[in-house]
């Protein structure tokens, strides 16, 4: 998204240099992303803004010059493949994971997408990954329940936007609030469990809500699949948030959902990538996180 932005490639840099300097690269399979087809984006998405963002990223491509849709969001001339394909990974680790070609999956992958709504593009994200996996899950493998888990330091307004009153899906999260995009203090439906937290919350107050508000409902819904939006910027050294957590407690979050999913789903999880700015953090946070999923210890 240019110079001195955020979200940038050094992000999935980092988490590369770490999974190989632990040595975790060597229990992971790694798959690269086919392209998600417009009909798969558009289970999330109303077809009107499909068409009007691709149209718009295939004009930035051919022109060779980058375009702000907001002040965070900036198209490039390689957005369009990028958003492509992360929603393509999206899907395609459900469909490994369904088919039980793997037990779980973790999506590295940019542009994040749960600030995308129907038919907007804000906060860094264009397409939904998380829900246009979710819906791809209920609409083209016959899911009757999956559940949607955002630990991302911002809301998901994008997804609470797309999923709420569909009873197939239960979104639970936290988020600090106020903060960016200043919403999900009063929920869009019934199947959220949204959780605003102050700034500088730290993680024993986060897992003591977890358990007390998360972990309830979803016994209670007993999701077919777990989907995971993954932001690692509450991370206390990441400065587009002011929470306190560390990568200790991603690692204790990742294993209650992981024990959710044995419970109810199989084992299946598909995990991707939101937030996380802080480069040496996000890269610890996320191999904790993969760690857990992997089995790893």
């Amino acid at each position: 998204m240019g110079a001195g932005h955020p979200e940038c490639p050094g992000r999935l840099d980092a988490i590369n240099d770490q999974l190989l300097a632990t040595g975790l690269d060597i229990a992971l399979t790694f798959r690269d992303a086919p392209e998600a087809t417009i009909e798969q984006i558009e289970r999330a998405h109303t077809a009107h803004y499909v068409t009007e963002i691709k149209d718009l990223l295939e004009q930035v491509r051919d022109g060779g010059v980058t375009k702000a849709l907001d002040p965070d969001t900036v198209a490039c001339p390689a957005t369009l493949s990028a958003a492509l394909h992360a929603a393509g990974a999206a899907v395609a680790a459900t469909d490994d994971v369904i088919a039980g070609r793997a037990l779980n999956a973790f999506c590295a992958v940019r542009p994040p997408g749960h600030h995308a709504t129907r038919d907007e593009a804000m906060g860094f994200c264009f397409f939904n990954n998380v829900a246009i996996a979710a819906r791809h899950a209920l609409d083209v493998h016959g899911l009757e329940r999956v559940a949607i888990i955002d630990f991302d330091v911002h809301h998901g307004n994008g997804t609470e936007d797309i999923i709420a009153g569909d009873d197939r899906v239960l979104m639970c999260s936290f988020f600090q609030h106020p903060l960016y995009p200043y919403s999900g203090a009063v929920p869009k439906g019934t199947n959220m469990v949204n959780v605003p937290v102050p700034p500088y919350t730290r993680g024993a107050a986060v897992r003591e809500m977890i358990e007390t508000m998360w972990m309830p409902a979803l016994h209670r819904f007993a999701p077919q699949m777990v989907f995971i939006s993954a932001g690692f910027d509450a991370h206390r050294e990441d400065d587009l948030g002011q929470m306190g957590l560390v990568e200790a407690d991603y690692e204790w979050i990742t294993q209650r959902l992981v024990d959710v999913a044995r419970r109810h789903s199989h084992g299946r999880i598909v995990s991707c990538l939101e937030g996380g700015y802080a480069l040496s953090a996000l890269a610890r946070s996320v191999a904790a996180h993969v760690r857990v999923l992997a089995d790893v210890h």
